[in-house]
């Protein structure tokens, strides 16, 4: 009697598998320093392949100085995640209901009041970041131009830093700076001493540098 074969069993794609390994290079823009995915392709590419997929607008918070914070959440197969984003102008400071100004190094500078335009926008935004925590577009988040499944090794040119003991001294202009000014602009809602501390963990911060992370999360 043949003995019968068993045929191996394909292991099914996680919804993280399927969406980080997505090229979306071609619907994406670039602002300054910073990359935005479109949402209509993020939304349509997730829905394609996650069918089951489905988002909520919550509700966009307000604070005197802190300023209009955007909520969404987003469920896939049974895992719902949420996301924040600020509202923020062109130079990544934080919207208000009426104008302010803030002082840097250059002197004085204004940031416009808030429009419901400018809270539309970021709450795409924020759903697009969503996604991004299932996969869809991750990629462009850590720094890098290609999806998982294309990602090669290659070695990066790490910015010149002062080596103080196990830390590096973090210094402006540079590539960990750009990093760390994005980390802070993000996460303004947990207050100066927490974000100090969060840095510290990593970079040894000069007071000049202290300086700056206060001048960004005003």
């Amino acid at each position: 009697m043949e003995a019968k074969t068993s045929t191996p069993t394909k292991k099914k794609q996680t919804t993280f598998e399927k969406l980080s390994a997505i090229n979306v290079n071609k619907f994406v823009e670039k602002k300054g320093n910073l990359t935005y995915l479109s949402w209509a392709f993020a939304w349509s590419e997730t829905k394609r392949n996650c069918p089951d997929a489905k988002y909520e607008i919550l509700e966009t918070t307000y604070d005197e100085q802190m300023g209009f914070m955007c909520n969404t959440q987003v469920t896939i197969e049974g895992e719902t995640l949420p996301m924040w984003l600020p509202v923020m102008d062109s130079k990544n400071q934080s919207m208000r209901k009426v104008n302010y100004t803030y002082s840097t190094r250059y002197g004085e500078k204004e940031v416009v009041a808030a429009t419901t335009f400018d809270i539309n926008k970021t709450m795409m935004r924020c759903l697009v970041k969503n996604l991004a925590m299932f996969g869809m577009g991750i990629y462009i988040y850590a720094g890098e131009d290609m999806p998982t499944e294309e990602v090669k090794v290659i070695p990066k040119a790490k910015a010149k830093a002062k080596a103080t003991g196990d830390k590096a001294e973090l210094v402006m202009d540079s590539d960990d700076w750009k990093n760390v000014s994005k980390f802070v602009i993000e996460s303004k809602q947990l207050g100066l001493k927490s974000i100090v501390d969060k840095v510290s963990l990593r970079f040894t911060l000069t007071a000049p540098i202290k300086n700056e992370i206060k001048n960004l999360i005003k």
